[in-house]
C-alpha cells in the first residue's frame, strides 16, 4: 500500500497527468484461459496478505478520485489496451494541440506492445521506486532491437513462463530476436 502510494504521487508530480484511471485483474479465469488450458498454470497462488493489500489498494484510488476499470473475463492490461485504443482513435479526429498523450504506468511488461511513437509510452521501474524508465518506441527499439508491434510475436517464438507460454522449441531470447530482426 505503501509503494503504490508513493509510486502514484510519484507519477502525479513528475508525469503531471491530467487524467489518471486504474485497471485491475479480476479473480478467475480470462478468455486467455478459454483459448490455452496451460496459461498461467504454473503460477504460485497469491499470497493472501497481498490479496489484502491489492483489496486495500482500491482505497488509495478511490481517496484520489480515480477511476478504476475491471471486467470479468479480462485482465487489467485488456482494459490498458482498450483504453488506448480509444483515445487514439480520439486523436485521429483531433488537430495536434487538442491529441491526449498516453503513458502506461505499469510493471507488466506486456504493456510495452501497445507503445506507439512518443504517443503511448510505458511508465515503469527500473530499480526501486526512484529509478524509473519512460519507454517510448526508441527505447524499445534500443532494448529489443525491433519495435513495440512485433513484442507478441517475441514473446510467441521465445514462449513467456511467467504466463505459461511454451513458445517453440529450440528458440530462445536469441534466436527469436534474430528471426525477427530478419523477418519481421
Amino acid at each position: 500500500i505503501y509503494g503504490l502510494s508513493a509510486m502514484l504521487m510519484k507519477i502525479i508530480v513528475d508525469l503531471k497527468p491530467d487524467y489518471l484511471a486504474a485497471c485491475y485483474d479480476l479473480p478467475g479465469p480470462t478468455f486467455r484461459h478459454d483459448a490455452y488450458e496451460g496459461y498461467k498454470a504454473k503460477r504460485p497462488k497469491t499470497d493472501d496478505a497481498l490479496v489484502s493489500q491489492m483489496n486495500r489498494s482500491r482505497d488509495i484510488f478511490q481517496v484520489f478520485n480515480i477511476p478504476i476499470y475491471e471486467n470479468p473475463g479480462f485482465e487489467a492490461d485488456d482494459m490498458l489496451g482498450t483504453i488506448v485504443e480509444q483515445i487514439e482513435t480520439h486523436n485521429k479526429q483531433k488537430t495536434n494541440s487538442n491529441k491526449i498523450d498516453i503513458v502506461i504506468a505499469s510493471g507488466d511488461m506486456d504493456t510495452m506492445q501497445l507503445i506507439e511513437g512518443k504517443n503511448v509510452q510505458v511508465y515503469t521501474l527500473k530499480k526501486g521506486i526512484n529509478d524509473t524508465i519512460l519507454y517510448d518506441e526508441k527505447a524499445v527499439k534500443e532494448r529489443f532491437g525491433f519495435p513495440p508491434k512485433l513484442l507478441p510475436d517475441f514473446k510467441g517464438l521465445r514462449g513467456d513462463p511467467s504466463d505459461n507460454i511454451i513458445g517453440i522449441a529450440g528458440i530462445g531470447e536469441k534466436t527469436a530476436t534474430d528471426l525477427i530482426k530478419i523477418f519481421g
